[in-house]
């Protein structure tokens, strides 16, 4: 059995850290063709239509570590026609999936706020679904002046 020197274990053990906190990513950004092929694979190859989605965003974001954003989706929210997901997509992120919200018609309202990361200037885009099978979408540009996504 061979014995590993206390300098390897802990070259091994900090690589280890540095591995699970920055992967192994190609670094590689988003483009709006794959922030397109993953709404088309939410939507279930239907057409998102513009409107009924409301985007608060900052036109510019000073750091874009934590950048506010609220949604809000005009929709009746009744047992037979309500909001059942939203998703977020930022097309300039190294992974453009942002995040996802799920609706109940118990929700009262199809509004959601958090705070997201981007990593440069990039469209936001909201695509939301209903239960009745509609689709639609908005986006909004920020102009973000120190990023957020490390690199």
């Amino acid at each position: 059995m061979q014995q590993i020197s206390r300098r390897t274990a802990l070259a091994l053990g900090a690589a280890g850290a540095a591995f699970s906190v920055f992967g192994l990513g190609t670094g590689a950004q988003a483009t709006p063709e794959t922030a397109a092929a993953e709404i088309a694979k939410f939507a279930g190859g239907k057409a998102p239509v513009a409107g009924k989605i409301t985007i608060e965003l900052p036109e510019i974001a000073e750091n874009g570590n934590t950048v506010p954003l609220a949604i809000s989706v005009d929709a009746p929210m009744t047992e037979d026609d309500y909001v059942t997901d939203v998703l977020v997509l930022a097309d300039g992120n190294p992974n453009p999936g942002v995040a996802t919200f799920h609706f109940t018609p118990l929700s009262g309202k199809a509004d959601a706020s958090t705070r997201i990361r981007l990593a440069t200037t990039q469209n936001i885009v909201v695509t939301a679904k209903t239960s009745k099978g509609a689709v639609y979408t908005a986006s909004k540009l920020v102009k973000v002046t120190i990023g957020g996504c490390g690199g």
